[in-house]
């Protein structure tokens, strides 16, 4: 839901704003001198719009757009070729996603049908189990999804949401101010606006010269807005890659994970548990190196049957007591019956390949043992010994996690738990004076820009009526139908059924994007 405060600050600052314009624009005294200003610094206010324009950038984009002419001629037929195929392509891509949203729609109980699917898989082979939990992402996984601040987006990270936002809406308006200016076509100014709480830029350009150039030239300058996201998203992802080179003076990788941050509520946090600046190298025995490593770890420690540890048999006599078994709801077998926040209830087979359950305490039943699944694992060492599993809750695991010099951490809970409450980086600072989040910052902004910016592409593209593929589809049709189709009533009708079916192909991925998104 979204925070009640932040509806609060948005709806009361633009009630300040609006009231504030309205009585200066009705006042006697400041009328004529608060127009004058608002003129003379390029402003408009409206309900819940600000708009600012100014030439001040003029003759940077003329001189942007008269470099290196050849070359910028080249470019711009590649992001008129790329536009093209965009918008094309938006319509397969819109449908696909309207297919999966009424698919998640219409299904009776997708949460039981994911935990079924996981239960079934935890008790195959980890080959398939891997192997269907990556297809079932994959077949769930939308390119396009409705984003509402405070709802999908945490409030937290909306000063980047905003910061990707209003770059990728400068870049894209660079796009076509420079291919104008490129086509003879009369450039005025640029400006930035702020609409409701989303931050956006334009440019204004002459029309007239706009309409009396080829089709041609007008894809070029139609289509350089989202070649420009696209290129944009692209160096986003090589920079991303890359990150840890440029960083390498600073921060090193692929020795572990360290903490950057842990929730209060985190079942993480406590005497022994994790703290800032801790440096994760393992889970269980799974080695982690990085952030891929330590969510591939979690997720195969969750869907896998818990991992067993090996332990001599007489320091099972030793540290056992008499226990009586019984079952929980879900079925499993809980054996301690002391509250004990320190014991945990193990299964093993004995001699006799006997199922029994003892109550031990976790830590020294654990500490200083390998891992096993069954008795034979553990014969390597010792012939005398057992591999003791924890029996706990279906999906809550007992995981052992090393983060030298500290004593290990046993977590016991759902691995998800763990991936949700601690936040993690794969960059560790070589000097005491750099801040770890720092890598943190730039790699979650970089996310931002890449999806932003290629979401900006994508959109913009649909042939929809006030986005820039209206104009791309105009133009393309002068380009191609004018030889062919001598009528141009039948030309633009031709344009106007494509734009009505991308225009509700669009209204109803967002009206369904932003259902799914609220109301359940």
């Amino acid at each position: 839901m979204i925070p009640v405060s932040l509806v609060v600050v948005v709806v009361g600052g633009w009630t300040v704003v609006y009231l504030t314009d309205l009585v200066l624009k009705s006042s006697v005294y400041f009328k004529h001198s608060y127009e004058d200003w608002l003129e003379n610094n390029g402003l408009s206010i409206s309900p819940f719009h600000i708009r600012w324009q100014t030439a001040i950038f003029n003759r940077a984009f003329y001189s942007w757009g008269r470099r290196k002419a050849r070359m910028l001629y080249q470019w711009f037929n590649f992001g008129m070729v790329f536009g093209v195929i965009a918008m094309f392509s938006s319509f397969f891509l819109l449908g696909k996603t309207l297919m999966q949203t009424l698919a998640q729609m219409m299904a009776d109980s997708p949460s039981s049908y994911s935990s079924s699917s996981s239960s079934s898989s935890s008790s195959s082979s980890s080959s398939s189990s891997s192997s269907s939990s990556s297809s079932s992402s994959l077949h769930n996984e939308q390119v396009l999804q409705v984003v509402v601040p405070g709802i999908n987006l945490p409030v937290n990270q909306l000063t980047y949401f905003f910061a990707a936002v209003l770059i990728s809406g400068v870049v894209h308006e660079i796009g076509h101010g420079i291919a104008a200016i490129r086509e003879q076509v009369r450039f005025n100014g640029f400006g930035i606006f702020l609409f409701i709480i989303y931050p956006g830029a334009f440019v204004d350009l002459f029309t007239t010269h706009l309409q009396l150039i080829s089709p041609v030239q007008q894809l070029r300058i139609f289509c350089a807005g989202i070649w420009h996201n696209f290129v944009l998203a692209l160096l986003g992802i090589l920079a991303l890659v890359l990150l840890p080179v440029i960083l390498l003076p600073f921060y090193y990788t692929g020795v572990g994970v360290l903490i950057t941050e842990v929730a209060e509520d985190s079942p993480a946090i406590g005497p022994r548990g994790l703290f800032v600046g801790d440096l994760v190298t393992h889970l269980q025995d799974c080695p982690v190196t990085n952030v891929q490593d330590w969510n591939e770890c979690l997720d195969t420690i969750a869907y896998e049957p818990q991992i067993g540890y090996c332990i001599s048999a007489s320091t099972l006599q030793q540290l056992s007591f008499p226990v009586r078994a019984y079952k929980r709801l879900d079925g499993s077998t809980e054996c301690c019956n002391n509250h004990s926040l320190t014991d945990v209830c193990f299964s093993y087979r004995n001699n006799f390949n006997k199922r029994l359950h003892t109550c031990l305490p976790a830590r020294k039943a654990v500490e200083a043992t390998q891992v096993c699944r069954t008795n034979k694992d553990c014969k390597k060492s010792s012939s005398s010994s057992f591999c003791i599993i924890p029996s706990l809750e279906t999906h809550t695991r007992l995981i052992k996690v090393k983060h030298p010099p500290q004593i290990d951490m046993l977590y016991v809970g759902h691995p998800l738990h763990l991936h949700y409450t601690v936040s993690i980086t794969s960059f560790i600072p070589r000097f005491n004076f750099l801040s770890i989040d720092l890598p943190v910052i730039v790699e979650t902004f970089v996310k931002y820009l890449i999806s932003l910016s290629g979401a900006l592409a994508i959109v913009n593209a649909v042939p929809c009526f006030a986005l820039d593929g209206q104009w791309i589809l105009n133009s393309f049709l002068d380009a191609t139908l004018t030889s062919v189709i001598g009528d141009n009533d039948v030309k633009d009708l031709i344009g106007f059924f494509i734009l009505l079916g991308g225009s509700v192909l669009l209204a109803a991925n967002v009206t369904l994007g932003l259902w799914m998104v609220t109301a359940r």
